[in-house]
């Protein structure tokens, strides 16, 4: 049989089936135990979950020398690991990564309380052998590759960032079977994420928040690293997780304005990929399901894939703002007859359309800067440019996600049927237009 390399047994190392893991002290007395997780770190490296000092862990401290055999869950083939101890972790990505996937092993196995990961200990593969065992037939795998190519070419024929976020999470259905799933794009003001685009869910859910190193999504974004569950954990789930924070803190006001959060009730498996940029995070590409260990090393290597589409492209957007300011004439407000009465918030850029919250944060400081020119010279055409060097709206230096806020205002305004409406008419252009009286109000 030949030698497999490590990415080849990837499967085998999901954490599914229990590791053997086998050590000896300085006396050559063996020690074996099980070992709930294996973490595949790159070509020659993989990880164990520290959880305990025992005597495996003396063993490894005094000889740096342990042998885990790995089972591939679908198959049963097994392959026995030498390893070499080279460091532990005890935060950043990786350890991050491994909690995450600890937890929700502690929770479908009811250990929540024993499996507390103390640390990432990171080895050399030295060798890998394969042992004895009935294999059975593969089942056939989805061909991601294939995904990827057909959702890559779509993307490239989208030319606004809206129509871009939707057709990639249409394409995560159409092609990778993906019922569930979210794009959240990264606020460097305030250090959270707001949902841009979502599918599969009954409410869309635009504009809900996820705190910076909250669950699955904020940890992803945190750390620049994917995160993967394949059992959820209450430590990672959200639900109200934005009101409860809010209650806790006594903070009535950010309860009014909280926006539901769309995901599903009880998912059993979630993965999320950091949007990068220079090893900078512009968002994150969400993805659950009802069913348990529906995400794979292969799923996660596709939507990295696509999120580096996807950060070239949002790219390239924002370089398209070469637009000129153009003046035009106001339309007939008074053709509806309709007031449209919008409250602003200076402490956090709240804006409220009649005593219904509507959107806050950056967006929202530019809404009131587009409603109070329009009011008090009629304009209507504005440019992406002249946003950008408005100093009001300080909108960060490096990655300022620009496109992407008034993509969230746009949708926010439609969804609440505010009277107001963000047209893209041109290259950097876009057209405030108001459908009947602006009154505006400031606190």
């Amino acid at each position: 049989m030949k030698t497999p390399r490590l990415p080849e047994i990837r499967n085998c190392l999901e954490g599914i089936v229990p590791s053997v893991l086998a050590t000896t002290d300085l006396e050559g007395t063996p020690n074996v135990s099980l070992i709930s997780h294996v973490q595949y770190v790159d070509p020659e490296r993989v990880a164990l979950s520290y959880q305990f000092f025992n005597k495996t862990r003396r063993n490894l401290l005094a000889t740096g020398r342990a042998s885990v055999v790995v089972v591939d869950p679908d198959t049963n083939e097994q392959y026995r690991l030498t390893l070499e101890y080279l460091e532990t972790q005890t935060s950043g990505g990786l350890f991050e990564m491994m909690k995450a996937k600890l937890a929700g092993i502690a929770s479908h196995s009811g250990m929540q309380g024993v499996f507390r990961l103390l640390g990432s200990d990171v080895f050399r593969v030295r060798e890998i052998a394969p042992v004895a065992s009935v294999v059975l037939a593969r089942p056939v795998a989805h061909n991601q590759l294939l995904a990827v190519r057909r959702i890559g070419e779509q993307l490239a024929r989208t030319g606004e960032m809206g129509e871009m976020f939707d057709t990639l999470l249409a394409g995560l259905q159409q092609y990778c079977g993906i019922e569930h799933s979210m794009l959240l794009m990264l606020d460097h003001t305030n250090q959270r994420l707001y949902t841009i685009a979502s599918r599969g869910y009954p409410f869309s859910g635009i504009g809900s928040e996820v705190g910076l190193g909250d669950g699955v999504i904020g940890v992803a974004a945190a750390q620049r690293v994917p995160i993967r569950i394949g059992h959820m954990s209450s430590e990672y789930s959200y639900g109200t997780a934005v009101f409860d924070t809010a209650r806790a803190a006594g903070l009535e006001w950010q309860r009014t304005t909280a926006i539901s959060y769309p995901g599903l009730d009880a998912p059993q498996s979630q993965i999320a990929i950091p949007i990068l940029n220079r090893d900078t995070t512009v968002g994150v590409l969400f993805a659950e399901s009802p069913e348990p260990n529906q995400f794979g090393y292969d799923d996660e290597d596709a939507l990295t894939l696509l999120s580096q589409l996807l950060s070239a492209k949002i790219c390239l957007m924002q370089r398209d703002d070469f637009g000129e300011r153009v003046n035009g004439p106001a339309p007939d407000a008074t053709a509806s007859g309709r007031e449209i009465r919008l409250r602003y918030y200076h402490v956090d850029s709240t804006v409220f359309v009649g005593d219904t919250y509507l959107i806050k944060g950056v967006a929202g400081a530019i809404l009131w800067k587009l409603a109070s020119e329009h009011a008090e010279t009629g304009r209507v055409d504005f440019s992406n440019r002249e946003l950008r060097l408005d100093p009001a709206l300080r909108l960060p230096e490096f990655v300022d996600n620009l496109e992407a806020r008034l993509v969230l205002l746009q949708r926010r305004l439609s969804e609440r049927d505010a009277g107001i409406a963000i047209d893209k008419c041109g290259r950097g252009r876009f057209r405030f237009i108001v459908s009947g009286q602006l009154s505006l109000e400031e606190t």
